[in-house]
């Protein structure tokens, strides 16, 4: 027994560090775009509740971050980075874990973990500043205290279980959705007495416990605010994603673009692993109670993001592939059972390799056949094509060169608006850098504590006293007003707004 546990921990060491040099590898530098720069932004400032309402607090990953922001150790914005990239690393192991101590076999195991780490959608969020991985370190530990408690009936990884979940609900609100299958699951205990109410009572304490960091905002906000239901309503859908959240319609572009986020993730014949491993669930000897949570974490996670509608909903199929990874080792032990050649399943492992490939050569097929990636294509220092379709983010610094410049080429005093993919790297180059302080960076989002007010009515006297510039001239990423009775000079890589000529010699001729 002594000796099985050691193997085990030693191939679980194995794994963890395989993932972790890759990971590290391949995390981003320094500063990113969008909701990694504010992410940064916001680890900088210690600010563990947010600006977009509770739903994306993710409070314990901030508490995290903030950790290792006083870690004395290399540049700030790559220990942030660095902390998604060592979860990431964590939850791959833990995927080889489960998969290990399910089925017994070490092969299928590491085929699932090879399947979570390079697919697309997970191994770029752990090369860039995000809460994802964090929550599917924890989400994959969670299923580790499933499968050991169907293998013992020891009551303990119940009460472990109940903490974890806890944990998960702290770092994202995507732990509601195993948290109901957990609970169904253990009232089933309950019900044939496999456990007593006193067991159950620990699991539920232990769950609260966990998720402490989340209720602690909550009763806060509650308390500041003194609006229960508002305050609530933040806590499950953010500020403005409700709508989103409880969509129950689809388009049909939204169904084919889903469907290419999936094959994008498992682009390798191994894909037919994951059906076979489907088909096997029902097939296959497995404790009933853990079968039945498998596959109901399968459905309610794909039903959630396909039919979720924010633009970024491909991340939302994070938790989705993390059980068709483990799925996808189950039907790769159904291989070994049947073909017993050692040559056939290193094929099924160097077909798990093949997503390295494709993604490298994705950027050049991409521009080669025309494809829309829908993204914009006016960042400077960003091709979109290679940011978004090569997960790995080794030695990127577009960010960092685009606020450095932006800075450095404006006068003295100026104001720079900026949308919310490029307000964070120009905040924290302020900050953390000390970059041109007399500078105010104005957006949508967050302001620099300088900024002046900027609006149609206060614009036309801010101009005549501040040059004012703009990172976009684009409807969507610069005001309305400033669209409609303004000009734009190029500037650099900025624009600088200008009083209207048409405007002018109207204004002249009355």
């Amino acid at each position: 027994m002594e000796s099985t546990r050691s193997n085990l921990a030693r191939y679980y060491a194995a794994v963890l560090c395989g993932a972790l040099a890759l990971y590290v590898v391949s995390c981003a530098p320094g500063m990113l775009w969008q909701d990694s720069g504010l992410i940064q932004y916001r680890v900088w400032n210690n600010d563990i509740e947010g600006f977009l309402g509770l739903a994306l607090s993710h409070p314990l990953f901030y508490i995290l971050a903030i950790g290792a922001k006083y870690i004395p150790l290399g540049e700030f914005a790559h220990r942030v980075n660095l902390v998604s990239a060592i979860a990431g690393a964590v939850a791959v192991a833990n995927v080889f874990l489960f998969v290990r101590l399910w089925l017994g076999r070490n092969l299928p195991a590491l085929i699932a973990a090879v399947t979570l780490a390079f697919s697309h959608t997970f191994w770029r969020h752990a090369s860039v500043a995000e809460s994802y991985t964090l929550w599917a370190a924890l989400f994959t530990a969670e299923l580790i205290m499933l499968v050991q408690y169907t293998r013992t009936n020891r009551v303990r990884f119940l009460y472990l279980l109940g903490l974890l979940s806890g944990l998960s609900t702290s770092v994202h609100m995507l732990a509601v959705i195993p948290l109901v299958c957990y609970a169904v699951f253990v009232v089933f205990l309950l019900a044939k007495r496999d456990i007593s109410a006193g067991n159950l009572g620990v699991v539920v304490l232990l769950c609260i416990i966990g998720a402490l960091p989340y209720e602690i905002l909550i009763a806060s906000n509650m308390i500041q605010t003194s609006d229960i239901a508002g305050t609530l309503a933040s806590a499950a859908f953010g500020r403005r994603w409700q709508g989103a959240v409880l969509n129950t319609s689809l388009s049909t572009g939204i169904v084919k673009e889903n469907i290419l986020y999936i094959l994008f993730n498992f682009p390798t014949p191994n894909i037919m692993l994951l059906f076979a491993g489907c088909l096997a669930m029902f097939r296959v000897s497995l404790h009933r109670g853990l079968r039945n949570v498998l596959i109901g974490l399968l459905v309610l996670f794909f039903l959630f993001a396909f039919r979720y509608t924010v633009p970024d909903r491909y991340t939302f199929f994070i938790p989705f592939y993390c059980v068709a990874s483990i799925l996808t080792g189950l039907g790769a032990s159904l291989v070994q059972e049947r073909v017993r050649s050692r040559v056939a399943f290193y094929l099924v492992l160097m077909f798990g390799l093949i997503p390295v490939g494709v993604y490298a050569a994705a950027p050049r097929l991409a521009g080669n056949m025309q494809i829309d990636v829908g993204t914009r294509d006016d960042i400077p220092y960003r091709d979109d094509a290679e940011y978004f379709l090569r997960p790995w983010k080794t030695g990127y610094a577009g960010a960092d060169r685009f606020a450095d410049e932006a800075l450095n080429l404006v006068e003295d005093n100026a104001v720079i608006y900026a949308d919310i993919t490029t307000v964070a790297p120009l905040l924290l180059a302020r900050q953390v850098k000390g970059l041109r302080p007399d500078v105010a960076i104005v957006s949508g989002t967050v302001n620099s504590e300088d900024a002046p007010e900027f609006d149609a009515g206060s614009f036309e006297c801010l101009l005549k006293n501040r040059p004012v510039y703009v990172v976009s001239a684009k409807a969507g990423y610069c005001p309305e007003f400033l669209l409609d009775n303004y000009d734009f000079v190029r500037a650099g890589i900025l624009w600088q707004v200008v009083e209207s000529k048409e405007l002018t010699e109207s204004t002249k001729n009355r």
